[in-house]
């Protein structure tokens, strides 16, 4: 399932819907463009608190499965919180995450 949304995320990238790093993803919160919002597993405390503060009601925020070192597979630089700005890509990811945490849920 964490294939699911490294594919997800690569496609993002691929179609340039995908933003990278804290303030770039801030500003796509503030202006309307991000769809969903995404942080690493092994972010920053202070990291998660702040991103997850500025989409307070205006865009979804997750804690995704994969780690920093995962990510960096797609981005081929370190960063630990992402933004989606294309809507279908978003559901894309939505659905990726639902189905881990199906999963999860399953095995527990």
């Amino acid at each position: 399932m964490r294939n699911k949304l490294l594919f997800a995320l690569s496609l993002c990238r691929k179609a340039g819907a995908l933003v990278t790093g804290f303030d770039p993803v801030k500003e796509s919160v503030m202006t309307g463009k991000a769809q969903i919002v995404l942080c690493a597993q092994d972010a920053a405390e202070r990291t998660l608190r702040h991103a997850q503060e500025f989409c307070e009601g205006l865009t979804d925020f997750y804690v995704m499965s994969l780690t920093k070192e995962e990510l960096d597979q797609i981005t081929r630089k370190p960063t630990v919180v992402f933004a989606v700005t294309d809507c279908e890509l978003a559901n894309l990811c939505r659905k990726a995450i639902s189905e881990q945490t199906a999963q999860k849920e399953e095995r527990a």
